[in-house]
């Protein structure tokens, strides 16, 4: 699905990524480890289309990114739901609208003002079955600044769902809230993706997340994967080396 070849990216001339090559294939759920300013931000950026590389290849379910443009790309970017450490909940509006939201990108103009109006029944039933499976039922009509910050994520992810995106991008979801409800998150997170089918890569702080939920964690420092490994295979020296900006063996 995901396809990067030696894929470099500057910002304000500076090297951000640099010789990046990565294949996720359709499905698959993969963690991103590594040190604040490693470069997994600007990487979502690339993956989520915001980003054009300086240099390499992306190709997305064998498209390559830079021949997508109008229409195609605004397709391709519907299909792509990013799930932000804050959310991006419109506070005074209701969970309704704010999961609504995830189809705009798929919608008219015409079409995106009346649903936020009068949305169809069939939609509100459709946001009402993923809020039961994401653990908020009752949230349905609360006002989005009125959930705690778990809810507000819990929402977040519903509406990824309803984006019905074939890739989902989690960039530091867990990073503002407490242990406990960070490992129900992640549970959640990869669990719906994998019923689903959906494709899932997630950038962490938190190792032991990344070792008990994804099968297979990249490590990245300055800019470069520097390991690619089946989580069993990721042990604590490894962990050590890598946050501490060691080299590690590639792998």
């Amino acid at each position: 699905m995901i396809g990067l070849h030696q894929l470099d990216v500057a910002l304000g001339g500076r090297p951000v990524l640099r010789s990046i090559d990565l294949a996720v294939a359709r499905g698959e759920r993969v963690a991103l480890l590594g040190p604040s300013g490693a470069g997994k931000t600007t990487l979502f950026r690339v993956l989520n289309l915001g980003l054009p590389p300086d240099a390499g290849g992306y190709r997305l379910d064998g498209v390559d990114s830079a021949a997508l443009r109008g229409p195609a790309r605004r397709q391709a970017r519907a299909g792509i739901a990013t799930v932000h450490q804050q959310h991006d909940l419109v506070g005074r509006l209701d969970v309704l609208r704010n999961i609504l939201a995830g189809r705009l990108g798929a919608w008219s103009l015409w079409h995106s003002v009346r649903q936020y109006t009068w949305p169809e029944r069939a939609d509100v039933a459709a946001v009402e079955r993923i809020l039961t499976r994401v653990g908020i039922p009752e949230k349905l009509h609360e006002r989005a600044d009125r959930l705690s910050g778990g809810q507000q994520q819990r929402a977040a992810i519903a509406r990824a769902l309803f984006q019905d995106a074939r890739l989902v991008l989690a960039d530091e979801p867990v990073s503002a809230v407490d242990p406990g409800l960070a490992e129900d998150i992640v549970g959640l997170l990869c669990r719906t993706c994998a019923e689903d089918g959906r494709t899932l890569v997630a950038s962490l702080h938190q190792p032991q997340l990344a070792r008990r939920f994804f099968p297979r964690i990249v490590g990245m420092s300055a800019g470069r994967i520097v390991f690619d490994l089946p989580a069993a295979e990721v042990d604590d020296a490894r962990l050590q080396a890598l946050f501490a900006g060691q080299p590690a063996a590639a792998a």
